[in-house]
């Protein structure tokens, strides 16, 4: 079975987490954190700040580590790389994602969320 290594960005703002929506793929609909795979000779951070571009048209800065999820797909295998981010340059732009929502930390269990996903979501709430 294939393992994919991917990063997430944890977007606060104001006391809200950004939460996006697939608009393409087997997990169309469903919710998620932006990010992407991580590319040859690319670290995890780099990796994080050109998904973000590439997806959401600004740029950010990484504050710190979450936490890595392992999750087991019946199609492959994840590694999520999961990190707490603020926007520090540009504005949102949805340019893969059908949609988007800001929630607060006691609305994260309001959307549908990816499952590996949901597993930074039981984290977040800890906090």
């Amino acid at each position: 079975m294939r393992t994919i290594e991917v990063v997430a960005a944890v977007i606060c703002e104001e006391g809200k987490i950004l939460a996006t929506q697939r608009g393409y793929g087997d997990f169309e609909g469903l919710w998620e954190f932006p990010g992407g795979k991580i590319e040859k000779n690319e670290s995890q951070e780099e990796a994080l700040v050109r998904e973000i571009k590439e997806e959401l048209g600004c740029t950010i800065n990484i504050n710190k580590k979450i936490c890595t999820v392992y999750h087991h797909y019946p199609q492959f295998e994840l590694i999520m790389h999961c990190f707490y981010c603020r926007v520090s340059y540009g504005k949102l732009q949805l340019l893969e994602h059908k949609s988007a929502k800001w929630l607060e930390p006691n609305e994260l269990d309001y959307v549908d969320w990816l499952p590996a996903d949901l597993e930074v979501v039981k984290i977040l709430k800890e906090f």
